[in-house]
C-alpha cells in the first residue's frame, strides 16, 4: 500500500477517519445496542475496502467478533451479545448456502458430461473469440436464464462454459466473468419468480393491503409486470460492459497461465519446435491429397496430421487418427506444422484453409489437447522399438514432433523423427490430447514429465442421466413450493449417486471460500435488522427528505434498499422496507403498488461487494479484489437506479 508520509499509508488514514466517523455515528444512534452494530458495520466496509485481509477472511472475523459480544456484553453495555450465540452458525446451515453448494455440484456434473463444452462451442461459433461479441452472447444468455431459476444457480451453470471460452480464446476469464455474473444479478428483474425478494413481493402486498382502505388496496403483480424493466436493465448491463469493459474489468491472466508459464517460449529454447500452429483445411475435389493415406501426406510435406473428420465424426487421440488411413474429397484435417511448412503445403495441395478452428475447435483447444514431455525410462518395453513400430498415434494418442537425445535433437521437420528407435533416457515432444496423457501416467513404460495441464475426464455416456435429474430440478423449483435449497439438493445427489459425478468431485467442484464468505456474513445481517438498525436508518432517511417531490422520495427509497441489500440478505432488506414504502407513498399521495415494487427491484442492486452470492461465486474463479467490484460496481449501481427509476415511471 502507498505510503504517504513518515510511514503513514493511505489504509491508515481511512482507519482514522472510520474511526473518527464511528465515533461521531456512536452519538446520532438512540441505543448502544445499534452503536455497537453500526461500529461492526464500518469496521466491514472497512476490511473489504482495503483488503486488509482476504474477504473471507474478513467474514470469518466478522462472525467471531459478533460471537464474542455474548462473553463481552457486560463490557459494551449490553444485556446480551449482538446475535444470539446459538444462531451465530445458523448461515452455515441457511437456504442460501446450501442452495449455492447444490448448484455448484449440479453445474460440475454437466461440465463433466461434456454438455458445457458443446454450448461454449455454440457460442463461439455464433461470436467468434472478440470479447465485444461474446460478452452479449454470455451475458444474454445467462440473464434469461436467471429469469426463470436463482440467478446463483444460472451464474453457476454457466461457469464451466466461461472457463472452456476462456481457454479457446486466450480472453481472461476477468473480462468474462463479471458481465456473466452482473446481467445473471440484472436477468432477476425479468420476471415475477427472478429473484427472492419479487417472489416475495405479492404476499407483502397482501399484507400491507390489510390495513389499508379499500380505495387503496393494491393489485398483485403478474409473471410479466417487470419484464419490461428488466429488459431495459439487461440491455444497459451489457451495453455498459460492451462500451466500458476495457476500461473498468481488470484483464488478469488466468491463474494455469501464471503458474505454468509461457510453454512455447519453453519448448523453442528446448527443442525448437515453436514455429508450428493448427490449422483446419478441407481437402476439394481437385486437391491431389485425395486417395493418398496420412502417412503419405506426412512424409511428403513434413506436417502433421492430429485430427481427420471424414463426414463420420471427429477423430482425434487414441484409436483416432491412424497414418494408413485414406483422404477422401471434402474430408476436414487439423494439421500441425509451421508456418513456411503450411503455407507450401496449402499451396502444392491446393486444400481450402479455414481462417480459424471450426470442426476441431473443441478437440484442439488448449482446454483439451497440447504439447507434453515424456522420457523413455530404463527396462522400459518400447526400448529398441520406434513411433513407426508402436503406431503410437494410433495406439496411445501421440504425435511426435521431437526426441531429445543428450545434446541432439531430431524434429518431425527434419524428418525420420517417427522411424528413430528409442533409447533410454529419450525425451519425446508430443502433442496429446489431455485425456489420452491421463491414461498414459499408469503405463510404466512412460515416464510423464508434464504434470501442469487438465486431468479431466469427460462422461458424455452420462447426459442423458444428467439432464434427467437437471430437469427433475427445475421442475422442482418453478412448480413446487419446496425450498430451494431441497430442490437443487435433490438434482445434485442424483448426479451423485448416477456416477456423474464421484463424491470426491463434488467436494472439489464446491468453493469452500464463497461458502465461508456468505455463510459468516449472514449473522451480520441478523444483527442490523433484530438489533432495530436498519430500522432506524430508514426513519432517519425518511426524516432528512422533508417535504420532497414524489420521484426524489422515490428515489431515495431505491438507494436505501440498496444500500441495505449490501450489509443484509435482500429477502430481509424487503420484508423491512416494503411496509415502510407503502407507508411513504400513502403519505405522498403516490401508488404504494410502484413503490413496493421499487424497493422489490432496488434490492437486486447489489455490485459494489462481493456480498452477493453471485458475485462471491465469481470472484475466486475471475481473481477479482474487492476494488474491482467498486469500480465496474459503482458505475452499474448508478445505471441501475437511474434506469430501473425510470422504466418504472415509464411503465407504471
Amino acid at each position: 500500500m502507498t505510503r504517504l508520509l513518515h510511514g503513514i499509508t493511505v489504509v491508515d488514514i481511512a482507519g482514522m477517519v472510520l474511526t473518527l466517523f464511528a465515533i461521531w455515528l456512536a452519538a446520532q444512534v438512540p441505543s448502544l445496542e445499534i452503536a455497537w452494530v453500526m461500529a461492526v458495520l464500518v469496521l466491514t466496509v472497512f476490511l473489504f475496502a482495503f483488503e486488509v485481509v482476504a474477504v473471507d477472511v474478513t467474514a470469518l472475523s466478522i462472525l467471531v467478533l459478533l460471537g464474542l459480544s455474548t462473553l463481552l456484553a457486560p463490557l459494551m453495555g449490553l444485556d446480551a451479545g449482538l446475535v444470539p450465540i446459538q444462531d451465530l452458525f445458523d448461515g452455515f446451515a441457511s437456504n442460501a448456502v446450501i442452495s449455492i453448494i447444490a448448484v455448484m455440484i449440479i453445474g460440475a456434473a454437466l461440465d463433466k458430461t461434456g454438455l458445457m463444452t458443446r454450448v461454449a462451442s455454440v457460442i463461439l461459433r455464433i461470436g467468434g473469440s472478440t470479447e465485444a461479441r461474446i460478452i452479449p452472447l454470455i451475458s444474454g444468455t445467462v440473464g434469461v436464464i436467471s429469469s426463470f431459476m436463482q440467478n446463483v444457480g444460472a451464474a453457476a451453470l454457466f461457469l464451466p462454459v466461461v472457463s472452456r471460452i476462456s481457454a479457446r480464446t486466450d480472453l481472461p476469464m476477468s473480462r468474462l466473468l463479471m458481465p456473466m455474473g452482473f446481467c445473471a444479478i440484472l436477468g432477476g428483474t425479468l420476471t415475477m419468480v427472478g429473484s427472492s425478494p419479487l417472489i416475495l413481493l405479492n404476499d407483502l402486498i397482501k399484507t400491507a393491503n390489510q390495513g389499508l382502505p379499500s380505495e387503496q388496496r393494491m393489485e398483485t403483480f403478474g409473471l410479466f409486470s417487470v419484464t419490461p424493466i428488466g429488459l431495459a436493465l439487461v440491455a444497459t448491463g451489457i451495453l455498459y460492459f460492451v462500451l466500458a469493459g476495457r476500461f473498468v474489468l481488470p484483464a488478469r491472466t488466468n491463474d494455469q497461465r501464471l503458474q505454468a508459464g509461457d510453454p512455447m517460449a519453453y519448448y523453442a529454447e528446448t527443442y525448437g519446435v515453436s514455429d508450428f500452429s493448427v490449422h483446419e483445411v478441407r481437402v476439394p475435389a481437385t486437391s491431389p491429397l485425395a486417395g493418398l493415406s496420412v502417412d503419405a501426406i506426412e512424409r511428403r510435406w513434413k506436417v502433421r496430421i492430429i485430427a481427420v473428420d471424414k463426414g463420420d465424426g471427429v477423430r482425434f487421440g487414441a484409436s483416432g487418427v491412424d497414418r494408413r488411413l485414406g483422404i477422401e474429397q471434402g474430408t476436414l484435417l487439423g494439421i500441425l506444422g509451421g508456418e513456411e511448412r503450411l503455407a507450401t503445403f496449402v499451396a502444392e495441395s491446393g486444400v481450402e484453409t479455414r481462417p480459424e478452428l471450426e470442426t476441431f475447435a473443441e478437440a484442439l483447444s488448449a482446454h483439451r489437447a497440447g504439447i507434453a514431455e515424456i522420457v523413455i525410462p530404463p527396462g522400459s518395453g518400447v526400448v529398441g522399438k520406434s513411433a513407426r513400430d508402436l503406431f503410437m498415434r494410433k495406439v496411445h494418442g501421440l504425435s511426435l514432433l521431437a526426441i531429445r537425445r543428450g545434446d541432439e535433437t531430431l524434429t518431425y521437420a527434419t524428418g525420420g523423427v517417427r522411424d528413430l528407435p528409442f533409447k533410454p533416457g529419450d525425451t519425446l515432444v508430443v502433442h496429446t490430447a489431455w485425456t489420452d496423457l491421463v491414461r498414459l501416467e499408469s503405463n510404466r513404460d512412460f515416464v510423464i514429465v508434464t504434470t501442469e495441464y487438465p486431468h479431466e475426464e469427460l462422461r458424455p455416456h452420462k447426459l442423458p442421466v444428467a439432464l434427467l435429474f437437471f430437469a427433475l430440478t427445475l421442475g422442482l423449483v418453478l412448480f413446487t413450493d419446496l425450498m430451494l435449497s431441497v430442490a437443487l439438493l435433490t438434482g445434485a445427489v442424483g448426479m451423485i449417486l448416477s456416477g456423474v459425478l464421484s463424491s470426491e468431485e463434488a467436494y472439489a467442484a464446491v468453493s469452500w471460500k464463497t461458502v465461508f464468505l456468505l455463510a459468516s456474513l449472514i449473522p451480520l445481517g441478523v444483527a442490523v435488522e433484530t438489533s432495530g438498525t436498519a430500522a432506524w436508518i430508514a426513519q432517519v432517511t425518511l426524516a432528512a427528505l422533508g417535504d420532497v417531490p414524489i420521484w426524489m422520495i422515490q428515489a431515495a427509497l431505491a438507494i436505501l434498499a440498496t444500500l441495505f441489500t449490501l450489509v443484509m440478505s435482500n429477502v430481509g432488506a424487503t420484508v423491512l422496507l416494503v411496509p415502510l414504502a407503502v407507508n411513504m407513498a400513502v403519505g405522498a399521495g403516490a401508488n404504494p403498488a410502484v413503490f413496493a415494487l421499487t424497493v422489490g427491484i432496488a434490492t437486486s442492486n447489489s455490485f459494489l461487494i462481493p456480498t452477493h452470492q453471485v458475485n462471491a461465486l465469481i470472484m475466486g474463479p475471475g481473481g477479482y479484489r474487492v476494488p474491482d467490484y467498486l469500480r465496474a460496481g459503482g458505475i452499474m449501481t448508478v445505471l441501475f437506479l437511474v434506469v430501473s427509476l425510470l422504466m418504472l415511471n415509464l411503465v407504471f
